[in-house]
């Protein structure tokens, strides 16, 4: 950060919980709906507390699920408000079916994931199983590494979403506990500028105005359905400049600067990992490590933007290193990884085409060491010195037990 700016922005000890409540705060929404859940709990029960105490002009409206939750913040928001909500593991599987009608509708609505194991076995910590599961949604997916980016990502999300160009949900992804719960430093944006940068809301087709009625939730078969969701997904990939755009103009307020990806000691890695949530941070130590006391070229790369998928980008990032791992937070349930998949289909387009690893690691809150990270890039080094995988192509990182693998490359 910019020496001038920082010293600009009053410091507060902040978990990402509190830093995601307070962007609500900031941005003035006018409608909460919300059914609370471990870890996620805070930033609603936050919220609630603003506007009891009057300290913004919203509603905030307890439901009996977080099903009812999204479908009130369905309802707010076809009618002209703006809206957010957060959420976490089965509540956010509950949301699923309504997470559907939001970005088919094309409502902007801001919803904050505290990544959360999904059951069973019952589980309140972090992995990423319940961001996976939101992918294919229609959502635009943002993630943030720690506290200060679920503050400033917040502010961003609404940004992008209401866009007229967009008009789409928005998802602000954080790990669970780890960051949720962790307080860290936070350089927030003074009310002011908060509210200056993500600007009033401006409705499209509201409900509520009833001088040019509109219908929201139409049914289509064969004959329209298919251009209506090539006409969303087109829209969810316009979004990629509205993105870039929007994390300029934060840039030039904050001083803080954001990527869709993000890359970190890749220009001559040979070897590099690629990761989502606090992973990255582990990352980064490891790979500076590495190459201070053990000489092996490693880079890290993050995907800050999983939706809509970065694809040039991450084959960009990664088409001259010689092997890749890539690091899915979450049970593979008799596939590859889904992070896996995605990045292996990006390098698949190159022709210099690396070797791919896959790492389930970190599941229902296992901490991911810098020790972790360590072996990672080492297994790559060992990779590309050899030309070939020199292990199963899918590995657990952190189990205990004996080790387990799976996919074994065929060599001649």
């Amino acid at each position: 950060m910019p020496k001038e700016i920082f010293e600009l922005q009053d410091r507060e000890v902040w978990d990402g919980n509190y830093a995601a409540s307070q962007a609500m705060r900031q941005a003035n929404v006018d409608v909460m709906a919300a059914y609370p859940i471990t870890p996620s709990t805070p930033i609603v029960e936050n919220y609630g507390s603003y506007v009891a105490n009057g300290y913004i002009d919203g509603e905030f409206v307890m439901v009996e699920s977080e099903h009812a939750a999204m479908s009130a913040c369905v309802g707010a928001s076809a009618s002209g408000g703006r809206v957010a909500t957060a959420t976490s593991s089965q509540g956010f599987a509950l949301m699923a079916e309504v997470l559907y009608q939001a970005s088919g509708m094309r409502l902007p609505i801001v919803l904050n994931v505290v990544n959360r194991a999904l059951a069973s076995p019952l589980n309140v910590r972090g992995d990423h199983s319940d961001m996976y599961l939101g992918r294919d949604s229609g959502w635009i997916q943002l993630g943030a590494f720690n506290a200060q980016e679920a503050y400033d990502l917040a502010l961003c999300a609404f940004k992008i979403g209401e866009d007229h160009s967009v008009r789409l949900p928005v998802m602000v992804h954080q790990d669970g506990f780890i960051t949720s719960h962790t307080a860290q430093n936070v350089y927030p944006l003074s009310d002011e500028e908060a509210y200056k940068f993500v600007g009033d809301f401006k409705p499209v087709d509201d409900m509520l105005d009833f001088s040019r009625p509109v219908t929201y939730g139409a049914q289509t078969e064969e004959d329209w359905h298919f251009e209506h969701k090539a006409k969303q997904h087109k829209a969810l990939m316009d979004s990629r400049p509205v993105i870039d755009k929007v994390f300029e103009e934060f840039e030039k307020i904050s001083g803080r600067k954001y990527k869709r990806v993000e890359s970190y000691m890749m220009e001559d890695a040979e070897v590099a990992l690629v990761g989502l949530g606090t992973t990255v941070e582990t990352a980064r130590v490891a790979a500076k490590q590495l190459r201070d006391e053990e000489g092996i070229k490693a880079g890290v790369v993050a995907i800050r933007a999983f939706r809509p998928f970065p694809f040039d980008l991450v084959r960009d990032a990664l088409e001259n290193v010689k092997s890749v791992g890539v690091t899915d937070r979450s049970s593979p349930g008799g596939a590859m990884g889904a992070f896996f998949n995605e990045v292996s289909a990006a390098l698949y387009t190159t022709p210099k085409r690396p070797l791919v690893t896959n790492y389930i690691y970190g599941l229902g809150g296992r901490d991911f060491s810098i020790e972790d990270a360590k072996n990672i890039f080492r297994e790559q080094k060992a990779n590309a010195d050899a030309g070939y995988v020199t292990t199963d192509i899918q590995q657990f990182s952190g189990l205990r037990g004996p080790k387990l693998g799976f996919f074994q490359t065929k060599r001649s």
